[in-house]
């Protein structure tokens, strides 16, 4: 666990990059700061690994105050994950990842066989360890970062900006890997961003900071946007925060209806049927929508969604952007089996909003 215990850090000129923050990171858990530029975000992550020292408070690492211990110790029992990965560029990709074993006694035989298991870990193959970091994707250098950070197995993952160098694709791509990681490694992770969107889909729990480094709110994402604080984290999570509350909204008890299914052989059978339908294979894969007015063609059938697995929110998407209204439920196989329209999300929506307002008291003030 990481306890920051009433921690201020002022600068000689007077400035103050954090005051008074207060909160714990639970062990196995991934934390992410956020907030705009100046509020104290990479500061206060930098006081867990004692890059900056604070001026007053604690931070604690299980309990112990990191102010007791010798940096550099207290670093390699840290991974440290940084904006544009800070490889070495004269050193291969797996030399790069054996660094931190080497540096803790580790034979260089050893070192390189850990590295190529962490660098397979991370889903960079054994042809890339060869080559050195300017003949890698951004993205692909981003990942060494990780896997370097990951070489020593340290309990503890500190993570600075790690993805805002990479086109959006590959950062979602990145988001997602960390999240596959750290379903299998459960390693105490704190991250820094400025993105709403990125916090909200890494974090257990997200720590705005307003700032001057004051803690504006600590809670989980769906209790962030469910019940902001206040005006300035409202104003932080944007206009769309209800649509981002949706991410966290199963899918499992959705009205699905299968009378608009029909199949390719079937459709001549119901030239008659004035309304949309979704045609399918032999196998109930979905081909596209027969549009009523011309049934000549068929129209996209559009993204499918897995019940129980996709959030409303990817319904409410699939729904508002296919021609004919409807999302459309597939089964792990991708086979169709059945149709939800938009005006029914929408009804759910609405329903469980109200459910959740009767039900919940005001939660997630720091």
């Amino acid at each position: 666990m990481i306890t920051f215990d009433n921690v201020e850090k002022q600068y000689p000129d007077g400035t103050v990059a954090v005051d008074g923050l207060s909160l714990e990171v639970p062990t196995g858990t991934l934390t992410v700061f956020v907030g705009p530029s100046g509020c104290g975000k990479t500061t206060s992550l930098r006081m867990i690994n004692r890059m900056v020292d604070p001026t007053g408070g604690r931070v604690l690492v299980n309990g112990e105050d990191v102010r007791t211990q010798d940096p550099r110790t207290l670093r390699r029992g840290m991974g440290y994950v940084i904006q544009h990965a800070g490889l070495f560029p004269h050193r291969t990709v797996v030399d790069n990842v054996a660094t931190v074993p080497r540096l803790m006694g580790a034979s260089r035989k050893q070192a390189r066989a850990t590295a190529m298991e962490v660098l397979g870990r991370v889903g960079l193959g054994e042809e890339l360890a060869r080559r050195y970091p300017a003949q890698l994707s951004g993205g692909q250098q981003q990942r060494v970062g990780v896997a370097r950070a990951l070489a020593a197995d340290p309990p503890i993952l500190l993570m600075d900006e790690p993805f805002s160098a990479v086109d959006p694709v590959v950062r979602k791509e990145l988001q997602q890997e960390l999240l596959r990681l750290q379903s299998v490694l459960a390693k105490t992770i704190v991250l820094v961003t400025h993105d709403i969107d990125e916090a909200i889909t890494l974090g257990d729990r997200v720590a705005v900071l307003r700032p001057g480094g004051v803690l504006a709110q600590y809670a989980t994402p769906e209790e962030l946007l469910g019940d902001p604080a206040d005006d300035f984290v409202a104003g932080f999570l944007g206009v769309d925060r209800g649509v981002r509350l949706l991410s966290f909204f199963s899918t499992t008890d959705l009205p699905l209806h299968t009378d608009r299914i029909t199949t390719t052989g079937d459709v001549s059978g119901r030239a008659g049927d004035d309304r949309w339908l979704l045609v399918v294979d032999d196998e109930k894969r979905p081909l596209g929508w027969r549009d009523p007015q011309a049934p000549e063609a068929l129209a996209p059938a559009g993204r499918g969604f897995v019940p129980g697995q996709d959030t409303l929110r990817g319904v409410l998407d699939a729904s508002v952007l296919s021609p004919s209204g409807f999302a459309v439920a597939v089964d792990e196989g991708g086979r169709a089996i059945g149709v939800v329209s938009s005006e029914e999300v929408t009804a759910v929506i609405r329903s469980r909003h109200r459910r959740r307002a009767d039900s919940q008291p005001a939660q997630g003030r720091p």
